[in-house]
């Protein structure tokens, strides 16, 4: 009976562990939208083919995002759509934290 109380014990304590972690480990990366290609950025929700091309076709011609809320300025994406993206977007890649 000892054995098994100490085994449950391990289980529950492993199992509290994984949920403190889990945001951590399995939090997605955000877009980065100056290098995303337009069948990257279709992974973020709310934006389509015809918006992920546009978003490429800014960048292009205008350079570079230089803060995420800049991305209103394409044509499609309006103040809704960014508070949906605000959160999936980056404009340079994400250092992991040691």
């Amino acid at each position: 009976m000892k054995n098994f109380t100490r085994k449950l014990c391990c289980v529950c304590l492993l199992l509290t562990m994984l949920c403190v972690a889990s945001p951590a480990v399995f939090a997605s990366p955000k877009i980065n939208i100056n290098k995303a290609t337009a069948v990257e950025l279709v992974a973020l929700k709310g934006v389509g083919e015809k918006t992920a091309a546009k978003i490429v076709e800014y960048r292009t011609i205008h350079g570079d995002f230089k803060a995420i809320d800049e991305i209103v300025n394409v044509k499609g994406v309006g103040d809704k759509l960014f508070a949906k993206l605000a959160d999936q977007i980056a404009v340079a890649d994400e250092m992991p934290q040691k």
